[in-house]
């Protein structure tokens, strides 16, 4: 018995269970056949040859997306000094410190991004238990450890996304929303094949991306062509 609705099974069919498609086509199709009433996002995912165990191993990076995501990225900065006036004149949509820290300790995570000065990090480091498990600790290798505090602010709201293999060896990332058109759709999705290459540990050998699907919020997965990965 599916644990999907009809919808969602009849554009499944539609699609062709396990059939690979040209990257283009795909998104084409994800955009015709919608199940949703909402905008739904558009999300890229990859099967990684890696030993998940091994840190040598581990994958994480960023991306900016030309055509950004499509929703407003709530970022919030630990910073004091020149560095917080920065960021706040950037648009951050929270600044602070010690008053920051104490806050996210007590369970507030209602943002996308957490940027920090290697000075606040003595402090920030606190907050492993609360922003490591959702993925949102600052990190010096995506960026979001920086005095340049405005830069960042203004990368992570145009588009920049991070991206990090979960413990089954896999990364999972959303590229823009349907509403977007195929073509910028398109380009995301590249742009975020060409970074995750990119990122691709000196210690992994063989076949690196083993699959890559796209997919939308509440649509089947498309699997993208083996020629399109290799371009």
């Amino acid at each position: 018995m599916s644990k999907h609705g009809k919808k969602y099974n009849a554009v499944a069919v539609k699609a062709g269970r396990g059939e690979e498609h040209e990257l283009e086509a795909a998104l084409t199709f994800l955009k015709e056949n919608r199940i949703a009433k909402f905008d739904e996002t558009a999300e890229i995912a990859f099967r990684l040859g890696v030993d998940p165990t091994k840190s040598d191993q581990s994958v994480r990076g960023t991306v900016t997306l030309p055509h950004g995501t499509g929703k407003d990225v709530r970022v919030i900065v630990f910073a004091t000094g020149p560095a917080a006036d920065a960021a706040r004149e950037a648009g951050a949509t929270e600044v602070g410190f010690e008053e920051l820290v104490a806050k996210v300790q007590g369970g507030w995570t209602d943002f996308d991004v957490a940027v920090a000065t290697p000075e606040a990090m003595k402090e920030v480091r606190k907050l492993g238990k609360v922003l490591g498990p959702r993925g949102l600790m600052p990190n010096p290798k995506t960026g979001s450890v920086t005095d340049d505090t405005a830069a960042a602010v203004k990368q992570f709201q145009a588009g920049r996304v991070e991206f990090k293999m979960d413990r089954h060896g896999n990364v999972m990332l959303p590229f823009g929303k349907l509403s977007f058109p195929v073509d910028a759709l398109v380009e995301n999705a590249r742009a975020v094949l060409r970074a995750v290459k990119a990122a691709k540990p000196a210690a992994v050998k063989g076949t690196f991306i083993k699959n890559c699907t796209v997919t939308s919020t509440m649509g089947p997965g498309l699997k993208v062509t083996s020629k399109e990965l290799a371009a």
